[in-house]
């Protein structure tokens, strides 16, 4: 099977299996039987041996297979921000977000999405969500990686560019822009590669976005029969500007616009309240819980622990600066443990199996894709990856699930695979040129940063690149 090709017939045995069935199965000495994109069949090696003689045998031990990590909720291109605005004050959405998202030239976006798909495939990540902007020109960047994708463009017709100045200002004609970049992109990928490639419909935040655009973007959605994603109180101005605009809470603003429902997955609850996490628990909503950079400038303030004791299917994501799920993993645990509050002194709530599943089962069930994606079973895609558990970080081994949410980092990750092709094979990138991705990536965002500071002379280039 090697150079990705997907077409033979591939026994990996002698792994430790971590199926994330219903039974959360671990299979000693087990296996994992590949048909071209499936899984057809999941047992131990010796069984496995039997059923499928003359297949190539892919020995797998001392390592682990499980599945691939779904980051449910990123934006790629913003890795062009690392390093610079964890340490800045300020608003970092519209006062450095935006604006470079905008100054910034498709080729740029592109160099900086593929760095995030390299790293996103070295830190055991098979599928991204990715809600941007100006996607149509740097989606096939992202394609070529061999991960299985969403994207949609992540509309508005708040004059966005004006919100650090303290203007709230709509312009339907900014937002037909948003929504024929948003139809081009779901005409050009939805449902491509073998269906690989899926699109979604996003609204930005519920205070950049009118009652109109919502309704367009519904009309979209039920159009194009897809999902729907949308940030939702992740700062006090949003929640400020939807006080002062319509005398209610975002989500109770989505609720009045016909924008929640089990197929909506909202990014970040920071500052919903009690009302709204019942409110959004009653719809389905689901949350993206992106810990790791929710908690770069302090304590991350997301109601955790009450939102799971709502119900509600948390789904993992590391929405801008770094594609790592391992960081994910151990950060949202602990922000999830200590969101109950210290009254349970020693509480260890969610269990590390309960964290796993929000990057992979859960985050399949929130996409839509249960069916097919999120644990390792017969009938599934061959969505996977497979572990080297003799890293020194992994070691000694009790529980092995444990191990990986609370001491996994990307080298442990041996190979990736996505549709029954490896995208990474025993710690080679096979579909991209990896030394090529990350100068360009450099240069791109050296270039991005100078025409930001020359567009907009009120932000300061970082320290690093005057």
């Amino acid at each position: 099977m090697a150079n990705g090709d997907g077409e033979r017939k591939l026994l990996i045995a002698g792994a430790t299996v971590l199926t994330f069935d219903t039974d959360r199965e671990i299979i000693d000495d087990g296996a994992v039987a590949i048909d071209g994109e499936r899984i057809v069949a999941v047992g131990k090696s010796k069984d496995l041996y039997v059923r499928f003689p003359g297949w190539e045998v892919l020995d797998a031990s001392g390592k682990a297979v499980m599945p691939g990590l779904i980051n449910s909720h990123t934006h790629a291109v913003l890795l062009v921000l690392r390093g610079t605005v964890e340490d800045m004050t300020g608003d970092a959405i519209f006062g450095y977000m935006t604006p470079i998202s905008f100054a910034m030239n498709d080729d740029e976006r592109r160099a900086l999405a593929r760095l995030g798909c390299l790293e996103a495939i070295r830190s055991g990540t098979t599928a991204l969500v990715e809600p941007f902007r100006f996607l149509s020109g740097y989606a096939q960047g992202m394609v070529d990686t061999g991960m299985r994708l969403w994207f949609s463009e992540n509309c508005a017709d708040a004059l966005t560019l004006k919100i650090r100045h303290g203007i709230y200002e709509y312009d339907r004609a900014f937002g037909e822009e948003f929504l024929e970049r948003a139809v081009a992109l779901v005409e050009k990928f939805h449902d491509t590669h073998g269906n690989r490639v899926q699109c979604q419909i996003s609204a930005h935040a519920p205070d950049v976005c009118s009652p109109w655009m919502l309704e367009q973007l519904n009309t979209l959605a039920r159009k194009f029969g897809l999902t729907r994603t949308v940030h939702l109180a992740q700062s006090p101005g949003e929640v400020k500007q939807i006080r002062a605009a319509h005398d209610c809470t975002p989500a109770e603003y989505l609720r009045d616009n016909d924008w929640l429902g089990p197929d909506v997955v909202a990014a970040h609850w920071t500052y919903c309240t009690d009302a709204d996490i019942d409110l959004l628990a009653e719809h389905g909503v689901h949350m993206a819980h992106c810990p790791a950079n929710s908690s770069r400038r302090g304590p991350h303030q997301v109601r955790a622990g009450r939102i799971l004791d709502a119900g509600v299917n948390i789904v993992l994501g590391t929405d801008n600066m770094t594609e790592d799920m391992f960081q994910a993993l151990k950060i949202g645990s602990i922000i999830h443990r200590g969101g109950r509050g210290r009254e349970r002194e020693g509480g260890v709530e969610p269990t590390p199996g309960a964290t796993l599943d929000a990057a992979t089962l859960n985050g399949a069930r929130a996409l839509g894709r249960e069916s097919d994606l999120g644990s390792l079973e017969t009938g599934k895609k061959a969505d996977l990856i497979i572990l080297d558990l003799n890293h020194a970080s992994l070691r000694p081994i009790i529980n092995i699930v444990s191990s990986i949410v609370h001491y996994g980092d990307p080298g442990i990750v041996e190979s990736v695979m996505v549709d029954g092709r490896f995208i990474m094979r025993d710690g080679e990138i096979l579909t991209m040129d990896e030394e090529a991705v990350i100068v360009e990536a450099q240069a791109a965002t050296v270039a991005a940063w100078h025409r930001l500071h020359e567009t907009s002379s009120d932000i300061e280039l970082p320290a690093g690149l005057a």
